[in-house]
């Protein structure tokens, strides 16, 4: 090669590393999660971290970030978390907690970030439409209501005329609690006991003692993940012979193996996911099947909590091309839209079909709940 060519060969070369170097570098669009792997809750959490592994590494030809932490079913620590994912990796959203405590202390970095978040918890209150902080935060699990209704329902038509509650001394067992007594009021139903608990507690023979001295036809149990069955089996110990609920937070494999024999014949509204071969064909269905299946195949048995993240994520797929037409990740502007791309998504998951609204941060309807009974270890569904 001449020196001409040679030099030639070099400016052009030169001149590419240039034009190279000029052009913007993609961002990553980065999604900060915060779950429960650890604590009271880890049986919620650890199938929500082992859905992410199955989550999308790029949406619209951008590279996704997942950025996953353990609250440790904490509530200090879900705000620590939530702190750190907002101002030392720049997340362009918050998902989780995997509790209600925990959300609703997290709202608050939300909403002073200006970051959209995703809750994983059950808690209507961290959705409440009348709250300001709910215009930054959404959900994907069903809220308390909607399943407070399935239960006075069933129980209604079961026969029952009165009923005691034993639920988590928190925001959930609260939040339960408050719409037990709305649901069963507009069925008949007398509420003639209430008892607390906290979900690390060894031993609730006090309380329980206390539920059968009142004599209940029926005892809901508000609780999540394995804590759940601290008082189911004390009430079987003690020989209580009425009907027993429970709420939508325990339909995970681990609260079954703690209950044993002793859930067997309670019933519990949950996701149906969780029971979803035994539904008829639908849209639902089929969504729910596309997770389960992937699930399975690398983590082995299925568990209710890790579809509320696969839910979670398909909003953002919907939600993220949306901002991306309007802004740079990594930027106050993107957050901005992809929070308003999320408050009108509308997605079929695992859970039932979202239709998000400014009025309803959570969007899910009657399809997104089935009632079961525990029948020898195993959901059934009650048709």
């Amino acid at each position: 090669m001449t020196l001409a060519k040679s030099s030639a060969a070099a400016a052009a070369a030169l001149t590419l590393t240039l034009l190279v170097a000029a052009r913007p570098v993609a961002a990553d669009v980065t999604i900060g999660v915060s779950i429960s792997t650890t604590g009271p809750a880890a049986s919620l959490g650890i199938p929500q971290k082992n859905t992410v592994e199955l989550l999308p590494t790029s949406i619209a030809g951008e590279r996704i970030k997942w950025i996953v932490l353990d609250d440790a079913t904490d509530t200090t620590k879900g705000v620590t978390n939530a702190k750190k994912l907002v101002t030392e990796d720049k997340v362009d959203a918050i998902v989780g907690s995997s509790v209600t405590p925990a959300s609703l202390a997290m709202r608050e970095v939300a909403v002073d970030s200006g970051t959209p978040m995703i809750s994983l918890a059950a808690g209507a209150a961290i959705v409440d439409p009348a709250d300001p902080k709910t215009r930054w935060v959404f959900k994907t699990p069903q809220n308390d209501a909607l399943m407070a209704d399935a239960v006075a329902v069933h129980m209604k038509g079961a026969g029952v005329k009165t009923l005691g509650y034993i639920g988590f001394a928190d925001a959930y067992g609260e939040g339960w609690l408050t719409e037990i007594r709305r649901s069963a009021q507009l069925a008949g139903i007398r509420i003639v006991a209430e008892e607390k608990y906290n979900r690390p507690d060894p031993s609730v023979t006090g309380q329980v003692l206390k539920l059968m001295a009142a004599r209940p036809d029926a005892i809901l149990i508000g609780a999540s993940g394995t804590p759940g069955a601290t008082p189911q089996k004390e009430l079987a110990a003690r020989g209580y012979k009425g009907r027993i609920y429970q709420t939508h937070g325990v339909g995970n494999p681990d609260f079954l193996r703690v209950v044993g024999k002793d859930g067997n014949g309670t019933v519990l509204p949950v996701g149906p996911m969780l029971v979803y071969e035994q539904l008829p064909d639908g849209p639902v269905k089929k969504a729910a099947q596309d997770y389960v299946a992937q699930y399975e195949k690398k983590f082995g048995v299925r568990a209710t909590f890790g579809g509320h993240l696969w839910d979670a994520s398909l909003l953002l797929a919907q939600a993220i091309p949306e901002a991306l037409r309007k802004a740079k990740p990594g930027t106050p502007p993107f957050r901005a839209a992809l929070r308003d791309a999320l408050e009108h998504a509308t997605v079929t998951g695992a859970h039932g079909v979202f239709v998000m609204t400014p009025a309803d941060h959570n969007g899910l309807d009657n399809r997104g709940r089935v009632m079961v009974r525990i029948d020898d270890g195993k959901w059934v569904l009650i048709k």
